[in-house]
């Protein structure tokens, strides 16, 4: 059994903060060194913002909890510097079987197209991520990058004020204060500090209940995503089937709301419902039991003054979907550029107020979604299930049914309509470029494009002139010239020009498009870099 999680990786060590006469103040402090946490102290970190990282643990999370991590995460992890990692341990999937009763219904595949230097998804244990982001962090405070990190540091108390926030932090040795011109809540579902400022969540918890158990053991089932729809072995309810690294296997079980969650967990009651799943001849043994219930849920809002709250400490969704670490990624990806840009000076505090928007659209986007794959996997009356089992029925047969069959809507990034930082879209170009959307990657000769998108604002031409570099009101854009003469798979023509003989994009350093035309027109794109940078 895999005993990562046993290990300290960043076990306490008194800091001169706890010696100082009065509080030392740092830049940014991030609660919580889960995948979000320590995502948002590597960002910070790369663009040379001092950043603290206090945790109450010390080690990385107990059990696999999240392990389906899409491609705009790894993207994202690329950026970061630890993509690669998380690719060579993780087991790459793009396929997936629906099944209803004991028959399957259909399969599917969610990367058909060819040209990204990601598979759609991985499925790796949390303990891997956290512990790989981990080891990009240690690498980069050897490079001398400013940023701590904290084990057995619990925050008890925050105070909030107009241009600091307060903590009183409890460790071995006693507790100390210490305050942060900006604070980062990362401390989960069940955030304290989120408790601490008297907030609470809006939304819905569903009347049902899944178990969760990894279990190590040899099996030939391929490297695909199984649900299951009333099954032999779990009739009425539904069940789901992932690989993971190390032989470890993910299975989902419906259970049913009025249940006796603590018995319902123990290994006498867990094994043979595996056991009626797998078959009795099948070994096995389990490395980690837990039950969850649906929860869709989110803050009004994510920016309380000087704290930001992002990933599960700021919404929730069930986990059908894979939308709760990887939105947390993403909420990381729109906040750390803008807080450069402020504590720099280059953009008003206001700028925030867009991380604020942009990420609860994304999160209702990924609470309606989640919302919707609950009601069909779950129905609430006879007449909805009557009507969800002819779907799948009819699905057997017919491609037309199949988008009507939800077994979990699968994360996508949010694309950004209607914020303030984008430009009116003045490209006849494909929707999936359009301002507001995350770029899609390209194949590049023997390279890919999204990394030379990351970080910075980008000028992207495609056959047109512009500037080499374009400085506007203290923002630097540099120019990518590319053209579809080197396109060898037309996957540069396709995603980004369509019928356009031409294209320019204004991109931002999350690689979302903030603008795009056909032509370079300077004064247009200084208006869009303004506003771009909440200058506008």
């Amino acid at each position: 059994m895999n005993k990562i999680f046993e290990v300290p990786l960043y076990a306490y060590e008194r800091s001169p903060d706890q010696d100082a006469a009065t509080p030392v103040r740092h830049k940014v402090i991030v609660i919580g060194a889960g995948p979000v946490g320590l995502a948002a102290a590597i960002d910070l970190a790369q663009q040379d913002v001092e950043v603290l990282v206090l945790d109450d643990n010390d080690k990385v999370s107990f059990g696999s909890r999240a392990i389906c991590f899409s491609q705009r995460t790894l993207d994202i992890a690329d950026r970061l510097g630890c993509g690669q990692r998380l690719l060579d341990k993780g087991v790459r999937w793009d396929r997936g079987k629906v099944f209803f009763d004991d028959r399957q219904v259909y399969d599917f595949n969610l990367q058909p197209d060819e040209g990204f230097a990601n598979p759609a998804f991985i499925n790796l244990q949390q303990y891997y991520v956290e512990t790989f982001l981990m080891d990009r962090l240690r690498a980069l405070q050897a490079e001398g990058a400013p940023v701590q990190i904290r084990g057995r540091n619990k925050v008890e108390a925050v105070g909030t004020h107009e241009d600091h926030v307060r903590l009183e932090v409890e460790t071995p040795e006693g507790p100390y204060t210490v305050e942060a011109d900006w604070l980062i809540a990362c401390d989960g579902a069940n955030s304290p500090t989120r408790r601490m400022l008297g907030i609470d969540f809006d939304g819905r918890v569903f009347e049902d209940n899944f178990l969760i158990a990894d279990v190590i053991m040899e099996a030939d089932f391929p490297s695909e995503r199984w649900f299951w729809f009333d099954p032999p072995f779990n009739r009425g309810q539904s069940a789901l089937l992932h690989k993971q690294p190390d032989n470890v296997w993910r299975i989902d079980l419906q259970l049913g709301w009025d249940i006796d969650k603590e018995r319902e967990k123990r290994p006498e009651n867990v094994i043979p419902r595996l056991k009626e799943m797998l078959g009795e001849e099948v070994e096995f043994q389990l490395e980690w039991v837990s039950i969850y219930t649906f929860q869709c849920r989110r803050m009004e809002s994510f920016r309380q003054g000087r704290a930001v709250f992002a990933g599960d400490s700021a919404h929730q969704v069930s986990p059908f979907g894979a939308r709760g670490a990887n939105s947390g990624l993403q909420d990381v990806d729109n906040l750390c550029w803008k807080l450069k840009l402020v504590l720099d000076g280059d953009a008003p505090e206001s700028l925030l107020d867009s991380y604020d928007s942009e990420r609860i659209q994304g999160a209702d986007e990924n609470i309606r979604k989640s919302s919707r794959s609950t009601d069909f996997i779950t129905p609430k009356s006879d007449m909805s299930r009557v009507l969800r089992d002819a779907v799948l029925d009819l699905s057997e047969h017919f491609e037309f049914a199949r988008p009507m069959v939800n077994s979990g809507r699968l994360s996508e990034p949010c694309t950004y309509d209607g914020s303030s930082l984008n430009s009116a879209d003045a490209l006849d170009g494909p929707a999936q470029t359009r301002p507001g959307s995350a770029c899609p990657d390209v194949t590049l000769g023997g390279d890919f494009l999204l990394p030379k998108l990351a970080g910075q604002f980008t000028l992207l031409t495609i056959d047109a002139d512009a500037p080499e570099i374009l400085q506007e009101d203290g923002i630097e854009v540099r120019r990518l010239a590319l053209s579809v003469k080197d396109d060898m798979t037309l996957a540069l023509k396709r995603r980004y020009l369509g019928d356009a003989p031409s294209a320019v994009y204004l991109i931002r350093p999350d690689q979302h498009v903030a603008a795009r035309r056909d032509t370079y027109e300077e004064n247009a794109f200084r208006h869009a870099i303004r506003r771009a940078s909440g200058k506008e």
